[in-house]
């Protein structure tokens, strides 16, 4: 259920940013990377890698482009110094008015949050 993934890259994030990849994908990249395993033998999702606020609030993986509060989640759990990662690393400037709404400013918290965890994880991409 969770294999596949792109790569944590660059240009991955572009593509989050840019609505490029689906939303089903980019919520099991930010799934994969919390701790969330699905289990196909039982056919339920292990959540022993996830913290602990998140397998109390989220013992089933949310949709986070859908629904705000575990957007809002998300973006709370963005150390202080990463939370201008999108700026930082890419150069990604925001979104223009009138060409962004939810869905848009979820997909950028996403792309900053999954930059934040390859940060604090040293992974090279």
């Amino acid at each position: 259920m969770l294999e596949n993934l792109p790569p944590l890259n660059n240009d991955t994030i572009w593509q989050i940013i840019d609505e490029k990849l689906d939303n089903d994908l980019v919520n099991k990249l930010v799934w994969y990377c919390l701790g969330y395993r699905y289990d196909s033998v039982n056919q339920t999702w292990d959540i022993s890698q996830l913290e602990e606020s998140w397998k109390q609030e989220y013992p089933s993986p949310p949709d986070f482009i859908a629904n705000r509060p575990p957007n809002v989640k998300l973006t709370r759990s963005i150390l202080p110094e990463n939370k201008q990662l999108l700026k930082e690393e890419l150069g990604f400037k925001g979104y223009k008015i009138g060409e962004f709404g939810p869905p848009q400013t979820r997909r950028a918290t996403i792309a900053n949050w999954l930059l934040g965890y390859r940060k604090i994880h040293n992974l090279e991409c």
